[in-house]
């Protein structure tokens, strides 16, 4: 062992169990003798991106940006492919600033990629360079990724698709961003809206809004789009969709039944008809439902407006009862049939789309850079694209089970932001990860099940 780094002290023990017996002691290294360079070329820092690029290979996607969105002419505007494939690429690393596409041009990082990394100033010069229709070119670029994507077998196919319907609120500072304003948070802000898959928690669509847009703003319009992207996509079977209650009309209920699609909407009961309704229901009519230890809640139901409607009904028990002694109301409309309990457990799981709006803006959505609407919604597009691809990635490469969510921090620690060496052995590049890295084999497997896929879609 280098003696700089590790000392040996050879200790004689006070009461040695056989005669000069030594004990020796191994130091840790003394971090202050370790010098620090950046020079490795072949060095890359996230070498888990072979597992994306691969899949976006598998997609075509730089071809695909490349034939969607023609920018000639405009100032920044040529090879708009690699360019978007930069941004998205760096999302899937963590980028949530223009800044951070650096990080791909580090050590042999482009040789992972299978594209040209472009500049930090490069990128700005070309999101400024959009406009609304150039912001629709890559809407349908990311329609046909999805189209593609699900074809592989990330599709749901004849299962029933259940779809969340929310929007967010995405904080920015400065006077000078178009479209944002201060919202009913009372911050500056812009307010997009998110269609969820729920079982995978892949953003299906997206759309940017003012901050001023009030929360039901724009939403019949973008059901329509969402609901023909998915038929376009693949969905056969039936689809299924949730809202809160900040989306409930009747316009939108019969948008809905019109587009033969089936929902479960959250409504206000606090209105006047709704709560003189729950005044009329019998005590013998509710149902008990499992609820945490210190609360309790029921569930019944009625007919509304020649619909279903179910009201579920909590309070505090025990000591904390003196808190909150009444019973609270919460109600929902749905055309789904099973029993009440289970229509109302259907809509609870309604929560997950907040694990999906959490994930997505801890990473690309945490920023919006520009001061340009149209370059935001590019970016807003850019970043659901690289939510989906880590999930099209773990799907596809048979990391994560049919059915369960993918979480983008751990699919980032686990299998893209790992150190590896890409060096020439024989006439053969070898990236070298590092020894005993516990998911080493899922990964291997991973990339082995994307490589077919891409092979099969070059054929």
């Amino acid at each position: 062992m280098p003696s700089e780094l590790v000392e040996w002290l050879l200790v004689r023990q006070s009461k040695p169990t056989n005669k000069g017996a030594l004990k020796v002691i191994v130091s840790s290294p003394n971090l202050k003798s370790i010098n620090v360079v950046f020079d490795d070329q072949n060095l890359v820092a996230n070498a888990g991106l072979i597992l994306v690029s691969t899949m976006s290979e598998s997609l075509r996607l730089e071809e695909l940006m490349e034939e969607k969105v023609s920018l000639s002419g405009r100032v920044g505007g040529a090879n708009p492919g690699r360019k978007l494939l930069t941004l998205i690429h760096a999302m899937t690393a963590g980028a949530s600033h223009i800044d951070h596409v650096d990080m791909l041009r580090a050590g042999s990082t482009e040789s992972v990629l299978g594209h040209v990394v472009v500049a930090p100033s490069t990128m700005g010069t070309f999101l400024r360079t959009f406009t609304f229709g150039h912001l629709r070119q890559v809407d349908s670029a990311v329609d046909t990724a999805l189209c593609r994507a699900w074809a592989m077998g990330a599709g749901p196919g004849h299962a029933q698709l259940v779809i969340d319907i929310d929007s967010t609120i995405c904080e920015v500072h400065g006077t000078k961003k178009q479209g944002a304003n201060f919202g009913y948070t009372k911050c500056r802000c812009y307010h997009p809206l998110l269609a969820v898959r729920a079982d995978t928690g892949e953003i299906v669509n997206q759309r940017l809004r003012k901050g001023s847009s009030h929360t039901a703003r724009g939403v019949r319009r973008f059901i329509k789009d969402t609901i023909a992207r998915l038929r376009r996509a693949g969905a056969k079977g039936e689809i299924v969709v949730r809202f809160d209650s900040g989306y409930w009309s009747n316009e939108t209920i019969a948008l809905l039944e019109r587009l033969g699609v089936r929902y479960s909407m959250a409504i206000r009961a606090g209105t006047k008809g709704i709560k003189e309704m729950i005044e009329e229901i019998s005590e013998d009519s509710w149902s008990e439902i499992p609820y945490t230890p210190d609360g309790e809640a029921q569930v019944a139901e009625m007919i509304y407006q020649n619909r279903r409607l179910v009201i579920r009904r909590t309070r505090l028990i025990g000591k904390q009862a003196e808190l909150w002694p009444n019973w609270r109301y919460f109600g929902f409309l749905t055309d789904l049939g099973g029993t009440t309990v289970e229509a109302d457990q259907f809509q609870r799981n309604r929560a997950v789309i907040e694990l999906c709006i959490r994930d997505i803006k801890d990473s690309a959505l945490e920023h919006l850079p520009s001061g340009n609407f149209s370059a935001n919604g590019v970016w807003l597009a850019c970043a659901a694209l690289a939510h989906n691809l880590i999930r099209w990635s773990a799907i596809l490469g048979k990391i994560t089970k049919p059915g369960t969510l993918t979480v983008s921090q751990t699919m980032r620690t686990r299998f893209i932001s790992i150190a590896a060496r890409l060096v020439n052995i024989s006439g053969r590049l070898v990236l070298r990860g590092p020894k005993r890295w516990p998911w080493a084999q899922q990964f291997l497997t991973a990339l082995t099940n994307l490589r077919l896929l891409l092979a099969s879609a070059t054929e």
